[in-house]
């Protein structure tokens, strides 16, 4: 491979986006919604922001993150509605489960995306906008009429990503080396994946404003002077359409977030919260097969104030308690002199497998919750989710409400 030549390979990476994913799936499970303008929201209030426009209100100027208002006041009949992540964890597992029998290697990368590696199978030398063509024909069919979707194809996942953001929505388009440039001529900085204001600026301090700067830059002046790091060379490849992304981290942590609807700088009440919080959390750890020795907290306040604080244990935090006990202590010592808390999140970190714990753990007592731990965990996956639960958590089915992770679909897989 000659990293400073454009890759001449036939392009095998397929990158599938749904179209505006929370509301067409809303449109699709509830007919009267569909060729409406919708906005799915965080919450149905004026200030509740947009998760998801649905195609037609995105053509009237709606956007992600606008406020519900601001939605209304661009189309005062803006239907709002607020997430059902369950239809979007259905639709999300169907359109995975249609893609295997087409490559073993498929990457979920979002909850409304996914890769498609074709490398090594019977449609490597196929032409694959035709498949694109038979996986979109069969979405529709095998998951629902009114799902869409945009295609990229290149030789590389970046590109690929590039090439489904083209014509949005129900584009199929392909970049190779053929046209790598005419595309980056019609294109900005931060429409690439990955370049947002802050990476724009440091591009255009070094006299960097187009793509095709970008592209035409030296391989060691982006290394060297632009990104002082690995990642300028990263870039000056992966533009080229060679693989740089393909790398699958190892899980580091857990955590689970919620913005308060009802703001508040009562401990007992967000000591309910932090509660469950840590149960939700605690399950997927432990449907991973691990336990926890750190734990971390953080609150956003009201006053535009923030911590963040953590800590290392002296044992594997593996039971709901576990986790609670930790949190508690920070959130009682940080929650003082009138503070109101907006936003919290629990995280837990240095995970150890449970077979490390089992092999260490003497301690009968500990051995005994772990197993009470994973009676209530089998009971609820049954059963539903908090049909045994920590008192503390009763009548608390709706007080945090059940959201997807945009950015990570493992939730999905994890238990949620």
């Amino acid at each position: 491979m000659i990293a400073s030549q454009h890759n001449q390979a036939r392009p095998s990476i397929m990158h599938i986006d749904l179209n505006s994913c929370f509301a067409t799936v809303m449109q699709q499970a509830y007919i009267h919604l569909r060729g409406k303008p919708l906005v799915v929201s965080a919450y149905s209030t004026p200030k509740g922001f947009v998760l998801s426009p649905s195609i037609e209100a995105k053509k009237l100027g709606i956007k992600l993150g606008f406020s519900n208002a601001d939605a209304r006041a661009v189309c005062p009949d803006v239907i709002v509605r607020t997430p059902d992540p369950e239809l979007v964890r259905d639709v999300h597992r169907k359109f995975r489960k249609l893609f295997h029998p087409y490559s073993p290697i498929v990457e979920p990368k979002y909850i409304d995306e996914a890769v498609i590696d074709f490398k090594h199978t019977k449609y490597e030398n196929a032409d694959l906008t035709i498949v694109g063509e038979e996986i979109r024909l069969r979405m529709r069919r095998e998951i629902g009429e009114w799902i869409s979707c945009s295609i990229g194809i290149s030789t590389n996942r970046f590109l690929a990503k590039l090439a489904a953001g083209i014509h949005k929505p129900n584009g199929l388009d392909v970049i190779d080396a053929q046209n790598v440039r005419e595309v980056f001529s019609q294109m900005v900085l931060t429409d690439f994946p990955g370049i947002a204001k802050r990476y724009e600026l440091r591009l255009q301090e070094n006299g960097i404003y187009t793509p095709l700067n970008f592209l035409a830059a030296d391989e060691k002046f982006l290394q060297k002077k632009v990104f002082r790091s690995i990642n300028g060379n990263h870039w000056y490849m992966r533009m080229r359409g060679w693989e740089v992304d393909d790398i699958e981290f190892e899980r580091k942590s857990y955590g689970q977030q919620y913005a308060l609807a009802q703001k508040t700088g009562n401990v007992i009440l967000l000591g309910r919260l932090l509660m469950k919080l840590c149960e939700k959390m605690g399950r997927r750890v432990r449907r991973a097969g691990y336990a926890a020795r750190g734990i971390s907290l953080a609150l956003s306040f009201t006053n535009r104030t923030y911590l963040h604080t953590g800590h290392l244990v002296g044992y594997q935090m593996y039971t709901v308690w576990d986790f609670y006990n930790e949190a508690y202590r920070i959130l009682h010592e940080a929650v003082t002199d009138g503070k109101i808390v907006s936003q919290m999140s629990v995280s837990c970190f240095d995970l150890v497998t449970v077979r490390a714990i089992e092999e260490q753990l003497f301690d009968q007592s500990r051995t005994k919750k772990h197993q009470v731990s994973d009676a209530v965990d089998r009971m609820n996956d049954r059963y539903g989710e908090y049909v045994v639960t920590p008192a503390s958590m009763m009548q608390m089915d709706s007080t945090i409400l059940d959201r997807i992770a945009f950015g990570n679909v493992r939730e999905v897989y994890e238990g949620h």
